[in-house]
């Protein structure tokens, strides 16, 4: 399944800003808006083809500026400002009864874009996803982690996936520490977290389905249940031997649990 990148340009704030930013679309069909996590938009793009190779999907993949070696504004500096960034992506490209797929920091863009209440989302599925407290289920700080130990942390099948950060190109690792660097904006000032969000998901109207790997150590499974309780209505799947990223992990897994949430709730109903 071939893909297109383009840079597309939103003018924000009436008019007076302009944010450019690189998104890749493949496949026709159903929309996604597929949002990537911390270690950058190549933890999506396998399952992006997947899904558009697989299902009658028209998947969007954005890249969250600043990651991937785009540009991110002074201006742009935390997660609900990029939700509101994504549905004004949806504006702009006229898309309607859109799933909206995030992983990890992307499920937080997620969850906060379902607050937001677009007319244009049909549902959402949050994987893994960041963003919460919960007392006694701490998030594991990528900040103070190397990348051997966060690896360690995220897979079920640690030693196929394991990270070895001295086979890096040079490339690599200034990707990985402008991924990092911008992870770390996005965040502050608390890791991986917004105080307030637990309790304002008592607001969303959405259909959402939490999806959540059962071997995962950043952000354990009583985690996952605590968000999906927070959400009037939400679903929540439990996808066994994956860990904090089933998109890389076990796509083919979690392929048919994010095509038929978005099947049973779209407006304009697909077939695969």
């Amino acid at each position: 399944m071939t893909s297109t990148a383009r840079t597309i340009t939103l003018t924000l704030d009436s008019g007076d800003v302009d944010l450019s930013f690189t998104v890749d679309e493949r496949g026709e069909g159903h929309p996604f808006l597929l949002l990537h996590g911390g270690g950058g938009p190549q933890t999506v793009t396998g399952f992006a083809a997947l899904l558009a190779g697989q299902r009658p999907a028209r998947v969007i993949t954005p890249v969250h500026p600043g990651f991937g070696g785009t540009a991110r504004p002074d201006w742009l500096t935390d997660v609900p400002a990029l939700a509101q960034v994504y549905v004004r992506l949806l504006d702009e490209l006229g898309l309607e009864d859109v799933t909206v797929v995030g992983n990890s920091i992307g499920g937080w863009i997620a969850a906060e874009i379902a607050l937001l209440g677009s007319d244009r989302i049909s549902s959402a599925v949050l994987v893994n996803a960041a963003g919460i407290q919960v007392p006694g289920h701490p998030v594991a700080d990528p900040f103070t982690l190397t990348p051997a130990e966060l690896s360690a942390l995220s897979f079920h099948d640690v030693e196929k996936f394991r990270v070895d950060p001295s086979t890096f190109s040079d490339e690599q690792r200034a990707l990985a520490a402008a991924n990092r660097a911008a992870l770390q904006v996005y965040s502050d000032p608390h890791a991986m977290a917004d105080p307030t969000l637990r309790e304002r998901l008592a607001k969303v109207a959405l259909p959402l389905l939490v999806a959540w790997g059962e071997s995962d150590q950043v952000l354990d499974v009583e985690y996952g249940r605590a968000y999906a309780a927070a959400v009037p209505g939400a679903a929540f799947e439990l996808l066994p031997r994956t860990g904090h990223m089933p998109q890389i992990e076990t796509p083919a897994q979690l392929l048919p649990v994010v095509w038929d949430f978005a099947d049973a709730h779209a407006t304009h109903r697909p077939t695969d």
